[in-house]
């Protein structure tokens, strides 16, 4: 698996937070020159349900973490370096065990 990047350059971030469950889910958008985004965020321990619109790629920048993606019964474990990708229009739950998930999340087309 390719390594994660350390850094962005060249982007603009949108200053206001995304918050979700009370502060346990937090991130930041950064935004690309050529029109595509990404939020980089902080996941606290427990579990929560997303869903999307677009597809997406989670990557797991730091900690752990367990997903069960919409429509199936299989819990999969992952940890930094490694990312799940979500289908459009679809969810997934994440928990997170304890600490903190630390992640990268692109809006794929």
């Amino acid at each position: 698996m390719a390594s994660l990047p350390t850094q962005f350059a060249g982007v603009t971030v949108v200053t206001k937070a995304n918050v979700y469950f009370d502060g346990k889910v937090v991130s930041h958008t950064v935004l690309f020159a050529d029109g595509s985004k990404k939020t980089l965020g902080l996941i606290y321990a427990g579990s929560y349900h997303f869903g999307t619109d677009a597809a997406e790629r989670m990557e797991i920048v730091a900690g752990a973490c367990k997903v069960t993606l919409d429509g199936q019964t299989a819990v999969q474990t992952y940890e930094a370096g490694t990312y799940f990708d979500v289908p459009a229009k679809s969810g997934f739950t994440i928990e997170v065990s304890a600490g903190i998930a630390e992640y990268i999340c692109s809006f794929l087309s």
